[in-house]
């Protein structure tokens, strides 16, 4: 089937983007299973493998693939180490996916810290890293649903996440093109209330809460409200 370069981003004759993959993965196991699944997958394309966060850094500014696929706990540069590189050295417009086992606290702030798009735990069935890949690669941020709990509950209980002014929420919100009334819904989303519990503190119907709900998930290219909330806090809308 003969492609067609658009950017970094190619279009398949059938109109659906194919999207280049660099795999960063030190498991030989895990690497060549993987790299199986992409190959079989028709809009991926698998760019190149590598074999530490060194070499992943390295085949990063050769390729410079829509996504990275990137393993945390890699030999002579972690991936968030590689990830950090990546983005504020190097600074390619790569979307890095972390790929890892790993659902600690410290582990997933600094991924995202570094620059990471996205974190997704290897326990996850293929479809969710399809899903997952197609996200990242669309600039919209994905996060596993227990690593979005994780963070959310260390977030909601340490207060980590101060409130911005309304100008840098302005400013953030550009983006997104989110209403008053939404930014409205979606913090007190991130402060943990239920569809319910917003519809009596803005005293408006629940229908009236489920609509707003949806169009801030339409616009933020998610499915969830715990994910809306861990992009909220990440992208400062709130």
């Amino acid at each position: 089937m003969l492609n067609k370069d658009v950017g970094n981003m190619k279009i398949m004759q059938n109109d659906e983007k194919t999207i280049d993959i660099l795999l960063v993965e030190d498991h030989e196991f895990t690497r060549l299973g993987l790299a199986l699944k992409i190959e079989n997958t028709p809009h991926f394309n698998l760019v190149a493998q590598a074999v530490d966060g060194s070499q992943g850094v390295s085949m990063a500014q050769e390729f410079n693939p829509d996504v990275i696929l990137m393993d945390i706990g890699l030999p002579k540069m972690d991936g968030i180490s590689a990830t950090k590189k990546i983005k504020e050295e190097l600074k390619l417009d790569c979307a890095v996916l972390m790929f890892t086992s790993r659902d600690n606290r410290e582990d997933i702030f600094a991924a995202f810290k570094a620059g990471a798009d996205g974190y997704i735990m290897k326990g996850s069935s293929y479809q969710s890293l399809i899903s997952a890949i197609d996200t990242v690669a669309s600039h919209a941020a994905w996060i596993d649903s227990q690593i979005a709990r994780v963070v959310l509950s260390s977030i909601q209980g340490e207060n980590e996440a101060p409130k911005k002014s309304s100008d840098a929420q302005k400013e953030a919100n550009k983006k997104y093109g989110l209403t008053k009334k939404e930014l409205e819904v979606l913090s007190l989303i991130v402060d943990g209330l239920s569809n319910q519990e917003i519809s009596q503190k803005l005293v408006v119907s629940i229908s009236t809460t489920k609509a707003h709900v949806h169009n801030i998930l339409q616009k933020l290219y998610l499915t969830d409200r715990t994910k809306a909330a861990i992009v909220a806090l990440k992208e400062g809308l709130v």
